[in-house]
């Protein structure tokens, strides 16, 4: 179901974004990938490029074939450089992407979004994320965080809450659905990956350890990566504006325990 499609994917460099590098090449498909820091093992194409600013979202574009099948926004940071950074990357950043590669992908294609657990909360906070995902383009990210009043420890699960709210409405805006391009999210639990270690100093060993005891054991990037890879392809044509939630039955175990049953 991969076989020939070129994919994008962005975070090759580690981690859950270099497996799904990886296995998509193994399974017929071209990658393109795109990081801030070169991969360790040479990929067949790779594009340095920082997805921080909206001059380094275009600078990834201007050097894209004009046809793709699949963007995978792997990429991410920990919330540990700050809020400004965070919500920058994980989500202006690759929304400003996702839009600018959207009129290269074929009718049919796809886009699928790394978000995680940690995003569980958008309903609680639905009002903040829908003004946050209202703002359009890339804004100057520093002002809002202090229009908001938003702090440092809140950058990484706001940025996935605002990255979960905003892939059920890009799923129906013109721009995507008027082409068949579907928009998903995949929402991974704790994964053992080189940023894991920076999560416990953000989130607490306290929270992680939990999210562990849980399920029983963390994940791995070839946990998470078959997921977003099948998001990817035809064998999910009919799947649009959903959360793929890849934790082991994480989220299965929260809402027991939140909805008391």
């Amino acid at each position: 179901m991969l076989f020939g499609k070129t994919i994008l994917v962005t975070g090759v460099a580690s981690g859950i974004g270099a497996r799904t590098a990886e296995l998509a090449g193994q399974m017929g498909a071209e990658v393109i990938g795109v990081d801030v820091r070169e991969p360790a093992t040479g990929s067949a194409a790779f594009i340095k490029g920082d997805l921080s600013t909206a001059s380094g979202v275009a600078e990834i574009v201007a050097q894209l074939p004009v046809r793709l099948d699949a963007l995978a926004n792997v990429a991410g940071l920990s919330g540990n450089t700050g809020v400004v950074s965070t919500l920058a990357v994980n989500f202006y950043g690759l929304r400003a992407l996702s839009e600018a590669v959207a009129p290269r992908l074929r009718e049919g294609g796809a886009i699928v979004n790394v978000a995680s657990i940690a995003g569980y909360g958008w309903r609680a906070n639905l009002e903040r994320a829908k003004s946050l995902t209202s703002i359009e383009g890339f804004p100057e990210v520093a002002a809002l965080v202090a229009e908001h009043g938003l702090k440092d420890e809140e950058g990484y699960p706001l940025s996935k809450e605002l990255l979960l709210l905003w892939t059920m409405r890009a799923a129906h805006q013109p721009l995507f659905k008027n082409r068949g391009i579907r928009v998903n999210a995949v929402s991974p639990g704790p994964v053992e990956t080189p940023i894991l270690k920076q999560f416990r100093a953000v989130l607490g060993d306290a929270r992680v350890d939990s999210d562990i005891t849980r399920v029983g054991r963390a994940g791995t990037s070839a946990d998470i990566a078959p997921a977003v890879l099948f998001l990817c392809s035809d064998g999910a044509r009919w799947i649009n504006g959903a959360n793929l939630a890849a934790d082991g039955g994480l989220e299965a175990s929260i809402n027991a325990e939140v909805l008391g049953f």
